[in-house]
């Protein structure tokens, strides 16, 4: 299904050390090597620089190490559905899960929709929040992943071609580092943030947000806006190391442990749903109108 020297080259690169590899993977040093030395063959591009200090990727590499997790998951997953074909298959629905993109509120309601859908079977696929994949991922629901639930707005579904089932307009609240000043607090106000550095997803990322930071800019120019390119865990980790605030949601507040969710007083609310295909199947249709039964839409 895929190249197996994916998983040495993700080994190696995970070790930074092709003895450490072969420690793991239970082969000879050279046999590793050798692996990598073919797959950077084969395609033409150099994956690791080597030097008596160790191994480290090159652009190039970690290019490939973000893809290939990707990559060998979706095979996985696709050799499991090969396996299952005749056996009911059709009742099953692949949820795509990552940090960003949570599925409690679901598991939450599971005994009310299993109630409406006992025969429809879940399996969560989990995967890695990067560009990338979101993009092949939302692009192509229905075909290895079927629903994910997330932010979006119009411009967000237009460009990823998906559809999305609204389930709330979900407040904007705030991370804070557990050691910051307004940890102990439980509610904040706007004039909590002067002075404080806050930080928020680029502009054009999503409509209902930049007009957050236009009204913000303009009204409290105290606060320093810090922008951030993606939503990832990445970010979270620069949130909580450098002591700053960073907007969130409810569905976010067990991303990082050393990060508080606290509402504050300000009225602005951020689309939240699942997404799911243009055209979705006749199994993904039934759950998605129990869910709207469930949450009374």
């Amino acid at each position: 299904m895929y190249n197996p020297q994916l998983e040495t080259f993700l080994r190696v690169a995970d070790a930074g050390s092709f003895n450490k590899a072969a420690e793991e993977l239970f082969i000879t040093p050279p046999a590793v090597m050798k692996q990598i030395t073919s797959l950077e063959a084969s395609l033409d591009i150099q994956l690791f620089r080597r030097s008596h200090r160790g191994l480290t990727l090159t652009e190039a590499g970690k290019s490939l190490y973000q893809d290939a997790k990707y990559i060998i998951q979706y095979c996985k997953e696709s050799e499991v559905r090969a396996r299952n074909a005749g056996q009911k298959d059709g009742q099953l629905i692949r949820i795509g899960v990552s940090p960003m993109t949570p599925v409690q509120f679901l598991m939450d309601l599971w005994p009310k929709l299993h109630a409406m859908c006992p025969d429809i079977r879940f399996h969560l696929v989990n995967y890695e929040n990067s560009a990338e994949n979101a993009r092949e991922i939302l692009t192509n629901l229905g075909k290895n992943i079927d629903i994910v639930a997330g932010l979006y707005d119009a411009d967000f579904l237009e460009h990823y071609q998906c559809a999305a089932l609204e389930l709330s307009r979900t407040p904007i609240a705030c991370a804070v580092p557990l050691n910051h000043r307004l940890a102990e607090k439980r509610m904040l106000s706007v004039q909590d943030l002067y002075g404080e550095r806050f930080m928020l997803i680029r502009r054009g990322w999503n409509q209902y947000l930049d007009i957050m930071r236009d009204e913000l800019w303009k009204n409290h120019p105290q606060i320093k806006i810090v922008d951030f390119e993606r939503f990832n865990l990445n970010v979270f980790n620069q949130c909580e190391s450098e002591n700053n605030i960073m907007m969130t949601i409810d569905n976010w507040k067990n991303v990082h442990p050393m990060l508080k969710s606290i509402p504050i007083r300000w009225n602005y609310t951020i689309p939240f749903g699942i997404f799911h295909a243009p055209e979705p199947s006749e199994t993904v249709q039934r759950f998605l109108d129990a869910v709207k039964t469930v949450f009374e839409l």
